[in-house]
């Protein structure tokens, strides 16, 4: 039950602050009702309801606005002697005073504000009325907003600092300030201002006295700590400007001088987590990424260069190739999150780089591929050759002059399989089959035709044998013979050499046998490619010996002899000259010395005796000598790609021809253009402008009379 009559104000006991110390017109103005008892709340609700129906809902309003009006009053208080801590505390305590007697207010008042204030649009609900008495005649006050707002502003700067701070007294205040609808107007504009001067200073300082990988750590800090602030006090809607300020100044400012700083270095000591965190960062800035991914190329670039183009690298060239896409891939795998973008930029930067010493890259990854695939490679399984052939064939797909590589390639796959060096059947199939998956059909056609000559020549020689079983005098040697189609086959320079008369009738028996089976078919002999396994007897017992048909000659000189000079062999053999030093360095000079060189050296020069070496021991019985029967010399590698070159200037021919039988009349800058969309390999324009003159000089097209840029088609 309420009594309006003359008794003292029970909501003074809420306020924190003695009555003496209040300021003398505030006490006056504090007591317009000079009596308000009052009973239980419950007692309370029943008896403002029963005011409320006796229609006195305007006066008992207008009571309620004027007792939450007086404790406004009551908990303001004076600030100037109050430092900014003791101030920021006693303002939250006038404002959690406020909160809990509003509670209790309108507790008192429920009937009412769910009643009278619903029926009257005008009228804000006694929670509002509080909020709105609390921001007019505390907040709003210029002195005590400016304090506050100085005071929460440097408890952050503080915290910022390091030091310790009271959290939830901040969080109170800007709770305080939100629930006012000042916060945005009042703090937040100046708490984003303050924020943007302190990292822009702090950014340039940082970025002159700190390395990158310390420096982005800094900022990923700096970016937590806001972001935690704006968990546990700064409202959310702060979040997003907040967090934007400290990525443009600490970062958005900084990329390009960031990377010119320090991702070179990140890149060349792999630091995975610096490469993470700058890939995580430089995401969350506008342009960060395309900046990254700028800086990302030219370091792929510039680094494969360095690898590409240096001749005293030739030989590791392909390894370090595989190992530095090894590398960028994982870079990409974990610290770019296989970002496409990323992917297909590294896939550019190697064809780029790769390309920029035409040929030897292709040819040197043949000859890695050949190194692979050769017997007595005994680094890998089955299962890692097959991984280190698929990594050959990432890298080959970069390459240009893919001619190149299948000039090479052949080359050294001919030499494994014609004297039994391949490593694995499967291995070269497989290989074979990648290559045709990457290239096409085309491309491996005379590589799938080698093989097939090899299985046909198994065939033929089971024949063979079967043959020779019903000769009256099959001999003492065991002939096999590979028959090679010579358009499937790299060109070989005949040598006529001197065979013995038993090697000579057996050639003469297996070209009857053969030509009486295909007849018009024209045989010639390689006696290049040859290799034989011969038996010799010393004093410490018998050997077997696995040697060149070169070899196989000199050889057999010393069973009509023991000691013939350098112009003897030649003489006897017919071997060339600088073959015949190469063969005799081999014996005489090599680890098995089957002959004795006079006088004693390295190298053999003309008037040098050879001597058979009847003390020559081995813990082997079979013994190879110069496995890689010839080895690829400087002339023979210029040779290979003379090779290249010129079946290039036969496509190019056929492509200029096929197109202008088709269009019969084209200008020339259109005429580049297709040929550079058929060509598959890469050509310059010069010399694509000599085979057009190359053409009409020999009558297959001819320049128009009055446009010398336009060809027409001579049929």
């Amino acid at each position: 039950m309420v009594l309006l009559e003359s008794c003292e104000c029970s909501f003074l006991e809420n306020i924190g602050r003695p009555f003496g110390e209040l300021p003398s017109p505030v006490l006056g103005r504090s007591f317009a009702i000079n009596r308000l008892s009052l009973g239980s709340p419950s007692n309370s609700r029943t008896s403002t309801e029963q005011i409320c129906l006796m229609a006195g809902k305007d006066h008992l309003w207008n009571l309620a606005s004027d007792v939450t009006g007086k404790l406004v009053f009551l908990n303001r208080c004076c600030t100037d002697s109050l430092d900014s801590l003791l101030f920021l505390k006693k303002i939250n305590k006038c404002w959690q005073d406020h909160c809990r007697q509003m509670i209790m207010i309108r507790s008192i008042f429920l009937f009412l504000d769910r009643t009278y204030v619903l029926q009257n649009s005008m009228l804000p609900s006694i929670w509002d009325m509080g909020l709105e008495l609390f921001r007019n005649h505390v907040i709003s006050d210029k002195q005590v907003q400016n304090k506050t707002i100085d005071g929460i502003l440097l408890l952050i700067e503080r915290e910022r600092s390091g030091e310790a701070v009271d959290r939830s007294l901040l969080r109170s205040l800007l709770s305080m300030l939100s629930d006012l609808q000042v916060y945005k107007e009042s703090f937040e504009q100046r708490f984003l201002e303050e924020t943007n001067c302190l990292y822009a200073a702090e950014g340039q300082r940082l970025m002159q006295e700190r390395e990158v990988p310390e420096y982005l750590h800094h900022v990923n800090k700096r970016l937590e700590e806001e972001g935690d602030r704006v968990i546990t006090y700064l409202d959310h809607s702060t979040q997003k400007p907040l967090i934007a300020c400290v990525e443009k100044q600490l970062l958005g400012e900084h990329l390009t001088a960031i990377l010119q700083k320090g991702l070179d270095n990140l890149l060349d000591e792999n630091r995975i987590s610096d490469l993470t965190q700058t890939y995580q960062l430089f995401s969350r800035v506008k342009g960060g990424q395309q900046i990254l991914l700028q800086h990302w190329s030219e370091y792929i670039k510039n680094f494969g260069t360095t690898i590409v183009v240096n001749p005293e690298k030739d030989k590791d060239m392909v390894q370090e190739l595989l190992d530095f896409k090894d590398k960028v891939d994982h870079i990409i795998e974990v610290c770019f999150q296989k970002n496409e973008k990323f992917i297909n930029l590294m896939k550019e930067s190697f064809e780029t780089f790769i390309n920029k010493r035409p040929n030897k890259p292709a040819e040197l990854i043949a000859k890695y591929v050949d190194s692979k695939l050769r017997a007595g490679n005994k680094e890998a399984t089955d299962e890692e050759l097959e991984r280190i052939l698929d990594k050959i064939m990432i890298i080959f797909r970069f390459i240009h002059g893919k001619d190149v590589f299948e000039a090479f390639y052949k080359k050294d796959l001919a030499k494994r399989l014609l004297v039994g060096k391949s490593a694995s059947v499967d291995a070269e199939k497989s290989m074979l089959s990648k290559l045709k998956h990457e290239c096409g059909a085309a491309f491996t056609s005379k590589l799938e035709g080698m093989f097939k000559d090899m299985e046909l020549s198994k065939d033929v020689m089971v024949q063979f044998k079967q043959y020779m079983q019903n000769q009256s005098d099959p001999g003492n040697i065991d002939l096999t013979v590979n028959i090679l189609t010579m358009g499937y086959w790299p060109t070989y320079t005949p040598m006529e050499v001197h065979l013995n008369s038993e090697m000579i009738k057996l050639q003469e028996v297996f070209k009857t046998f053969y030509l009486g089976k295909h007849s018009g078919r024209k045989l010639q002999w390689q006696t290049t490619l040859g290799h034989a396994v011969l038996k010799a007897e010393f004093k410490e017992g018998k050997k077997e010996f696995q040697v060149s048909l070169f070899q196989t000659l000199v050889l057999l000189m010393f069973n009509e002899g023991d000691e013939f000079s350098f112009e003897e062999i030649k003489m006897a053999t017919g071997i060339e000259d600088s073959e015949l030093r190469r063969t005799l360095q081999s014996l005489a000079c090599g680890k098995a010395r089957v002959l004795i060189k006079n006088p004693k050296g390295k190298d053999v020069e003309d008037g040098d005796k050879f001597i058979f070496n009847g003390d020559f021991k081995h813990k082997l019985f079979r013994i190879k000598i110069n496995q890689i029967q010839m080895k690829e010399t400087v002339e023979e590698q210029v040779s290979t790609t003379e090779r290249v070159f010129q079946d290039r200037q036969y496509q190019i021919d056929a492509a200029i021809v096929r197109i202008m039988k088709m269009r019969k009349t084209l200008g020339h800058n259109l005429l580049v253009s297709e040929l550079y969309n058929q060509l598959k390999f890469p050509v310059k324009p010069g010399d694509l402008k000599k085979r057009i003159e190359s053409l009409i000089d020999r009558d297959y097209m001819e320049r128009d009379k009055d446009n010398p840029n336009q060809y027409h088609y001579v049929a």
